[in-house]
């Protein structure tokens, strides 16, 4: 989201040629082996692969950071007859991020972006994102490659910190859920909330869907007490991003970032990302409020 949806935080759907989708998902189980980590089938043909870093202990401002927070690399994949496409989030400490970009660049997958989502935490870590386009399988494989210059937890039995999904949460979540307008699910000890925009996103002429990276992604992790840190990021277009940014300190939320995560998107789209720990239903509220002001789809 980033955080873990956007968090976590893309890859293309094939929206505008679907009828070319591979009518089987073999072609996943393939990517997922080549990848060494399985993943979930999502809407329209996409598989979806998390690769939460599991393997760090990350803090900030005393928090304990879940990988389902901020910590969630992932990467989704598309195929269809002619052609496949990557897009992806990748979280890294500092020295894995020349490695990491220098064994994608050697395999042909591009770098769209490479910033921070987070202050203050520490370790500190990079946010890497990620293009690349052809046959999936020998993508995944190059991914693998990449992957492998960094400590990112690749074995499926390997264990994990986090509750199970369906753990109840120290969080009014019916709450949350009326102020932001949406409900949200459980993943890993963080609530997580998704809402998509109002427009048709597009990179490369490609549709971009929710599930994909272009929807607002907003988590909320427990800190005792009716307390929740809060991280995840908005997705603006350019006239909503200082109305956005005054309603959020408006309402003493922080903001940690502000940049692209794809090169050629349509319409141009900036991510901020923030975050507080406080009172779950007074930053329910100011979230409430940004959203506000943003062109979000109706329910």
């Amino acid at each position: 989201m980033h955080s873990f949806w956007r968090c976590t935080a893309f890859a293309f759907i094939i929206g505008v040629f679907p009828p070319t989708i591979a009518a089987d998902d073999a072609w996943m189980n393939r990517v997922g082996n080549a990848l060494g980590k399985s993943g979930s089938a999502m809407p329209d043909g996409v598989y979806r692969v998390g690769l939460p870093r599991s393997d760090l202990k990350v803090t900030l401002d005393g928090v304990d950071i879940k990988p389902a927070l901020a910590l969630g690399s992932w990467l989704a994949f598309t195929n269809s007859k002619n052609h496949g496409m990557v897009m992806g989030d990748l979280v890294l400490t500092a020295s894995e991020v020349n490695p990491v970009m220098k064994k994608l660049a050697e395999g042909g997958i591009e770098i769209t972006a490479l910033h921070n989502h987070l202050l203050r935490n520490e370790p500190f870590t990079m946010y890497m994102h990620v293009l690349g386009r052809g046959d999936p399988v020998t993508l995944a494989a190059t991914l693998r490659r990449a992957l492998a210059e960094s400590k990112t937890p690749l074995d499926a039995s390997a264990p994990s910190a986090a509750p199970p999904a369906s753990a109840p949460l120290d969080l009014d979540t019916q709450a949350i859920d009326e102020s932001l307008g949406r409900k949200g699910k459980v993943n890993g000890g963080v609530y997580q909330v998704s809402i998509p925009r109002a427009e048709r996103i597009k990179d490369a002429g490609m549709d971009v869907p929710e599930a994909m990276g272009s929807a607002i992604a907003i988590n909320f992790q427990p800190t005792g007490g009716g307390k929740a840190a809060i991280t995840g990021d908005f997705v603006l277009i350019a006239k909503e991003v200082n109305p956005v940014l005054k309603a959020l300190r408006d309402h003493d939320i922080e903001i940690m970032a502000l940049h692209n995560h794809m090169l050629t998107d349509e319409p141009r789209l900036f991510f901020m990302h923030f975050w507080a720990n406080d009172d779950a239903k007074k930053l329910a509220s100011g979230l409430k409020a940004a959203l506000a002001k943003i062109n979000v789809a109706k329910k």
